[in-house]
């Protein structure tokens, strides 16, 4: 798999059929990427395709690290929608959801139910509770998450050096890496967005974006390392050790 090679996370690739996803390219005006649970499509930019000819995805070693960001936070949009698709065809089987599926549900009523969120995306620091429906808290878990895996590759991506091997073998560099993340995160920049179900409020803003106070939790990041990525508990506290992710970023209480 040529995303061994680049020393990338394949553990949540292996999981997703391959026939379960259907790809395609368009020219995207507004977004680089989208993807469609309700049809399992994922829609990319033709500039992600093979010469841009919007039939085959173009090698990952050609492409810059924000598309490989792009590429992988829609990835993961396709992980989470088989995982679901999963769920539901067990349900009345009398069998447990997966565990980061049962994480996922607990979550979206704890934590994305009711959010904050920046009405004007030119005031930041004005924000306003809103209390979401089912399909709304789901997309903002969602959306919230897929920054955070996007946004974890690029970092990796501008700290890993070609020809040295993964990242995760050079101590020096993984701690550069969580750096970029620890500063991501009192920047609240691990947070999404959902579409209003309401249509009255579509006709003022497609998407209402979280505020900070509703980004991504460290806690919810130590799931996704360890099972997305497939991270060692030693990893992470080699992580919250290094840059004092433990003292900063304590998990949230049990709902």
């Amino acid at each position: 798999m040529e995303a061994d090679r680049l020393h990338l996370p394949t553990k949540f690739l292996k999981e997703i059929p391959a026939d379960f996803i259907q790809f395609e390219f368009d020219d995207l005006r507004a977004y680089a990427a989208e993807y469609h649970p309700d049809e399992h499509r994922m829609v990319l930019n033709r500039s992600l395709s093979f010469n841009a000819a919007g039939r085959t995805l173009k090698p990952l070693a050609k492409m810059t690290h924000k598309e490989l960001e792009v590429l992988y936070h829609e990835l993961f949009h396709a992980y989470m929608d088989t995982l679901a698709f999963s769920d539901t065809r067990m349900a009345g089987t009398g069998q447990g959801s997966n565990g980061l599926m049962a994480f996922a549900r607990s979550q979206q009523v704890c934590r994305y139910a009711a959010v904050t969120i920046v009405p004007i995306a030119q005031r930041p620091h004005e924000v306003e509770l809103r209390y979401l429906t089912e399909s709304e808290s789901w997309e903002a878990l969602n959306e919230t998450w897929a920054v955070f895996i996007g946004r974890a590759i690029w970092s990796q991506l501008e700290v890993q050096q070609k020809g040295r091997g993964a990242l995760w073998k050079h101590p020096r560099l993984m701690e550069q890496w969580a750096r970029r993340l620890e500063a991501a995160f009192l920047n609240g920049e691990f947070r999404g967005y959902y579409v209003p179900q309401d249509s009255a409020e579509r006709r003022i803003t497609h998407k209402r974006f979280l505020a900070k106070q509703s980004q991504l939790t460290w806690h919810e990041a130590e799931v996704l390392l360890i099972q997305v990525f497939g991270f060692t508990r030693e990893s992470i506290e080699f992580i919250k050790q290094s840059v004092g992710l433990s003292k900063t970023m304590d998990p949230p209480p049990v709902c």
